[in-house]
């Protein structure tokens, strides 16, 4: 055979190979973080020996999705392609992680196989779910996020897991087609099968929480002066440290914040419900309404504090954005957990760095510490403290002084006397009566922030703003400078007693930041746990 002869046979052997393959594509989503990035999946089929390759850098749970896509096909009757079969991730130099690309890559490799187009428009569908080796569809995470960047990227429907649905069904703008097995997403690409849209809507603007759904504070006898500071932070979203002796109350009053605590805003339910999918916490009706509360033990690691792994997942800190991280017993957290703590609590956000990627997670809580005075517990109460002053130094210093600088509301928790805790008669306002007090201080800050994106409470003003929206007094100006010179407040404490100042004028419905509200801030920063403070800023207020 000649060599021309030769190039017509190759030619014509490459037409057949052409008119004999199947291609199909199909979209999904991979999430990075709370994010999520569109993935294209490739299917390519062509004659010759039974394989299957899987490329795009899956990896485990990706891996082995080929094993049940394939059980699951021959499972339902609808059979394996023969041939030789490729399929692609794309973009390839993102890893994709997760169980989710089960069922679209079970959809590509029936739409290469069928070569006929679904009646729906698979060019504007995002598909996710976990395939059973029976053929039923299992709840993935992160569909809220891949709800949103399909809004986003002006795709019209989603096909999701039937267990998925509330979730996906809080964005009203995409369709969504909830299903529970293969068949039934095949049918739906058929266009004989829409399922039922989940009948779920956010409401215009907050969520209250159903009553009785915390302890209240009218359990509480006393302790006046620490209720009234945690009224402040929970109206202005400030973090507080309670130090005080064993059995003086600091975590039962931690606990009943939540009780008092604004409701969270239709942006905020998002943000949170967000974190929450990814982490896989969601509740049975997709959506986080209330604030979220944490208390890790002190055994905690780094990674489970501020999030990490591989992929990375939110942390704790992540998992409280927008409620209360509530640390018990602080100085017995390690050292490196709690220096962790200083960016997120600057910031609002963790960003976790990995080799192979970059992940931001949302980390605005109100963080509520408390710890004892020394090891013993009893340093400055009425029993005698058994501590060597070596070892009451160096309980101190586990906490480090960034980390201090960052807590707005410093206060001393001191037992309840003996009669007030046997007194009957003596009644403790309820939940209620101070959750009405800062529900109005929120609408107040929620209408000044309201040309400012992202702030929604004092504790989030930036520096540059400070000036403009606290507008103290002349009196109240005199004072803070007096306070930086015999205080030896930094910049970032001053400026965070004009942030805790302008809430509590917003409590008490003040326009201007009086002397008077700034005396009030500066004494929630100056507690005998510092040796020397309470003096100080007892001889400068009576100056």
């Amino acid at each position: 055979m000649n060599r021309g002869a030769t190039c017509l046979l190759s030619d014509t052997n490459h037409s057949v190979n052409l008119a004999s393959r199947r291609y199909s594509q199909i979209w999904s989503c991979a999430s990075i973080g709370i994010e999520s990035l569109p993935v294209e999946i490739e299917t390519l089929i062509v004659p010759g020996l039974p394989r299957h390759t899987l490329v795009g850098l899956p990896r485990g749970a990706v891996r082995e999705s080929l094993d049940r896509i394939l059980a699951a096909l021959r499972s339902t009757g609808m059979g394996v392609p023969r041939g030789a079969i490729t399929i692609n991730l794309a973009p390839a130099d993102v890893r994709k992680e997760g169980t989710g690309f089960d069922l679209p890559v079970a959809i590509s490799l029936l739409g290469a196989e069928r070569q006929r187009p679904w009646v729906l428009d698979t060019s504007k569908v995002f598909i996710t779910g976990e395939l059973s080796l029976e053929g039923r569809i299992r709840p993935v995470r992160g569909v809220l996020s891949m709800v949103l960047r399909a809004r986003r990227d002006g795709f019209s429907t989603v096909i999701v897991p039937k267990d998925n649905a509330a979730e996906a069904g809080l964005i009203s703008d995409v369709q969504v087609i909830p299903v529970s097995t293969l068949e039934g997403a095949v049918l739906a690409l058929e266009g004989k099968q829409t399922g039922e849209r989940p009948q779920f809507h956010l409401p215009t603007s907050e969520f209250a929480p159903p009553p009785n759904s915390h302890p209240d504070f009218s359990e509480v006898r006393g302790q006046q002066f620490a209720r009234r500071a945690l009224e402040i932070a929970c109206a202005g979203g400030h973090n507080v440290l309670m130090i005080g002796p064993p059995g003086s109350g600091k975590t039962m009053l931690a606990r009943r914040v939540p009780s008092i605590m604004p409701p969270l805003t239709k942006e905020e339910a998002i943000e949170v419900t967000r974190v929450h999918s990814v982490a896989g916490t969601l509740p049975e009706s997709g959506l986080v309404d209330r604030r979220p509360f944490r208390a890790p033990h002190h055994t905690v690691s780094d990674a489970g504090l501020v999030g990490g792994g591989s992929p990375p997942q939110p942390g704790d800190i992540s998992l409280a954005h927008r409620g209360v991280l509530f640390m018990d017993e602080l100085p017995e957290f390690r050292r490196n957990v709690l220096e962790s703590l200083r960016q997120p609590l600057e910031d609002g956000s963790i960003v976790i760095r990995r080799a192979e990627a970059s992940v931001r997670f949302p980390a605005r809580f109100m963080l509520i510490a408390a710890m004892n005075p020394c090891p013993c517990g009893f340093f400055g109460s009425d029993r005698i403290c058994t501590c060597p002053p070596g070892n009451l130094q160096r309980y101190r210093n586990r906490i480090s002084g960034p980390l201090l600088d960052r807590i707005d509301l410093h206060l001393e928790v001191r037992p309840i006397s003996a009669d007030a805790l046997t007194n009957r008669k003596m009644e403790s306002e309820p939940s209620d009566a101070i959750r009405s007090r800062v529900l109005a201080a929120h609408e107040l800050q929620l209408h000044r922030f309201k040309q400012m994106p992202g702030i929604t409470a004092n504790a989030d003003i930036p520096p540059g703003r400070l000036e403009y929206l606290v507008r103290p007094t002349e009196k109240a100006r005199s004072l803070l400078r007096m306070a930086l010179r015999n205080l030896d407040l930094t910049p970032r404490g001053y400026h965070r007693v004009l942030r805790v100042a302008r809430t509590i004028s917003d409590l008490e419905g003040e326009e201007r930041v009086s002397d008077r509200l700034v005396s009030e801030a500066l004494q929630y920063r100056a507690v005998g746990f510092y040796s020397g403070v309470t003096d100080a800023y007892t001889s400068l207020t009576n100056g």
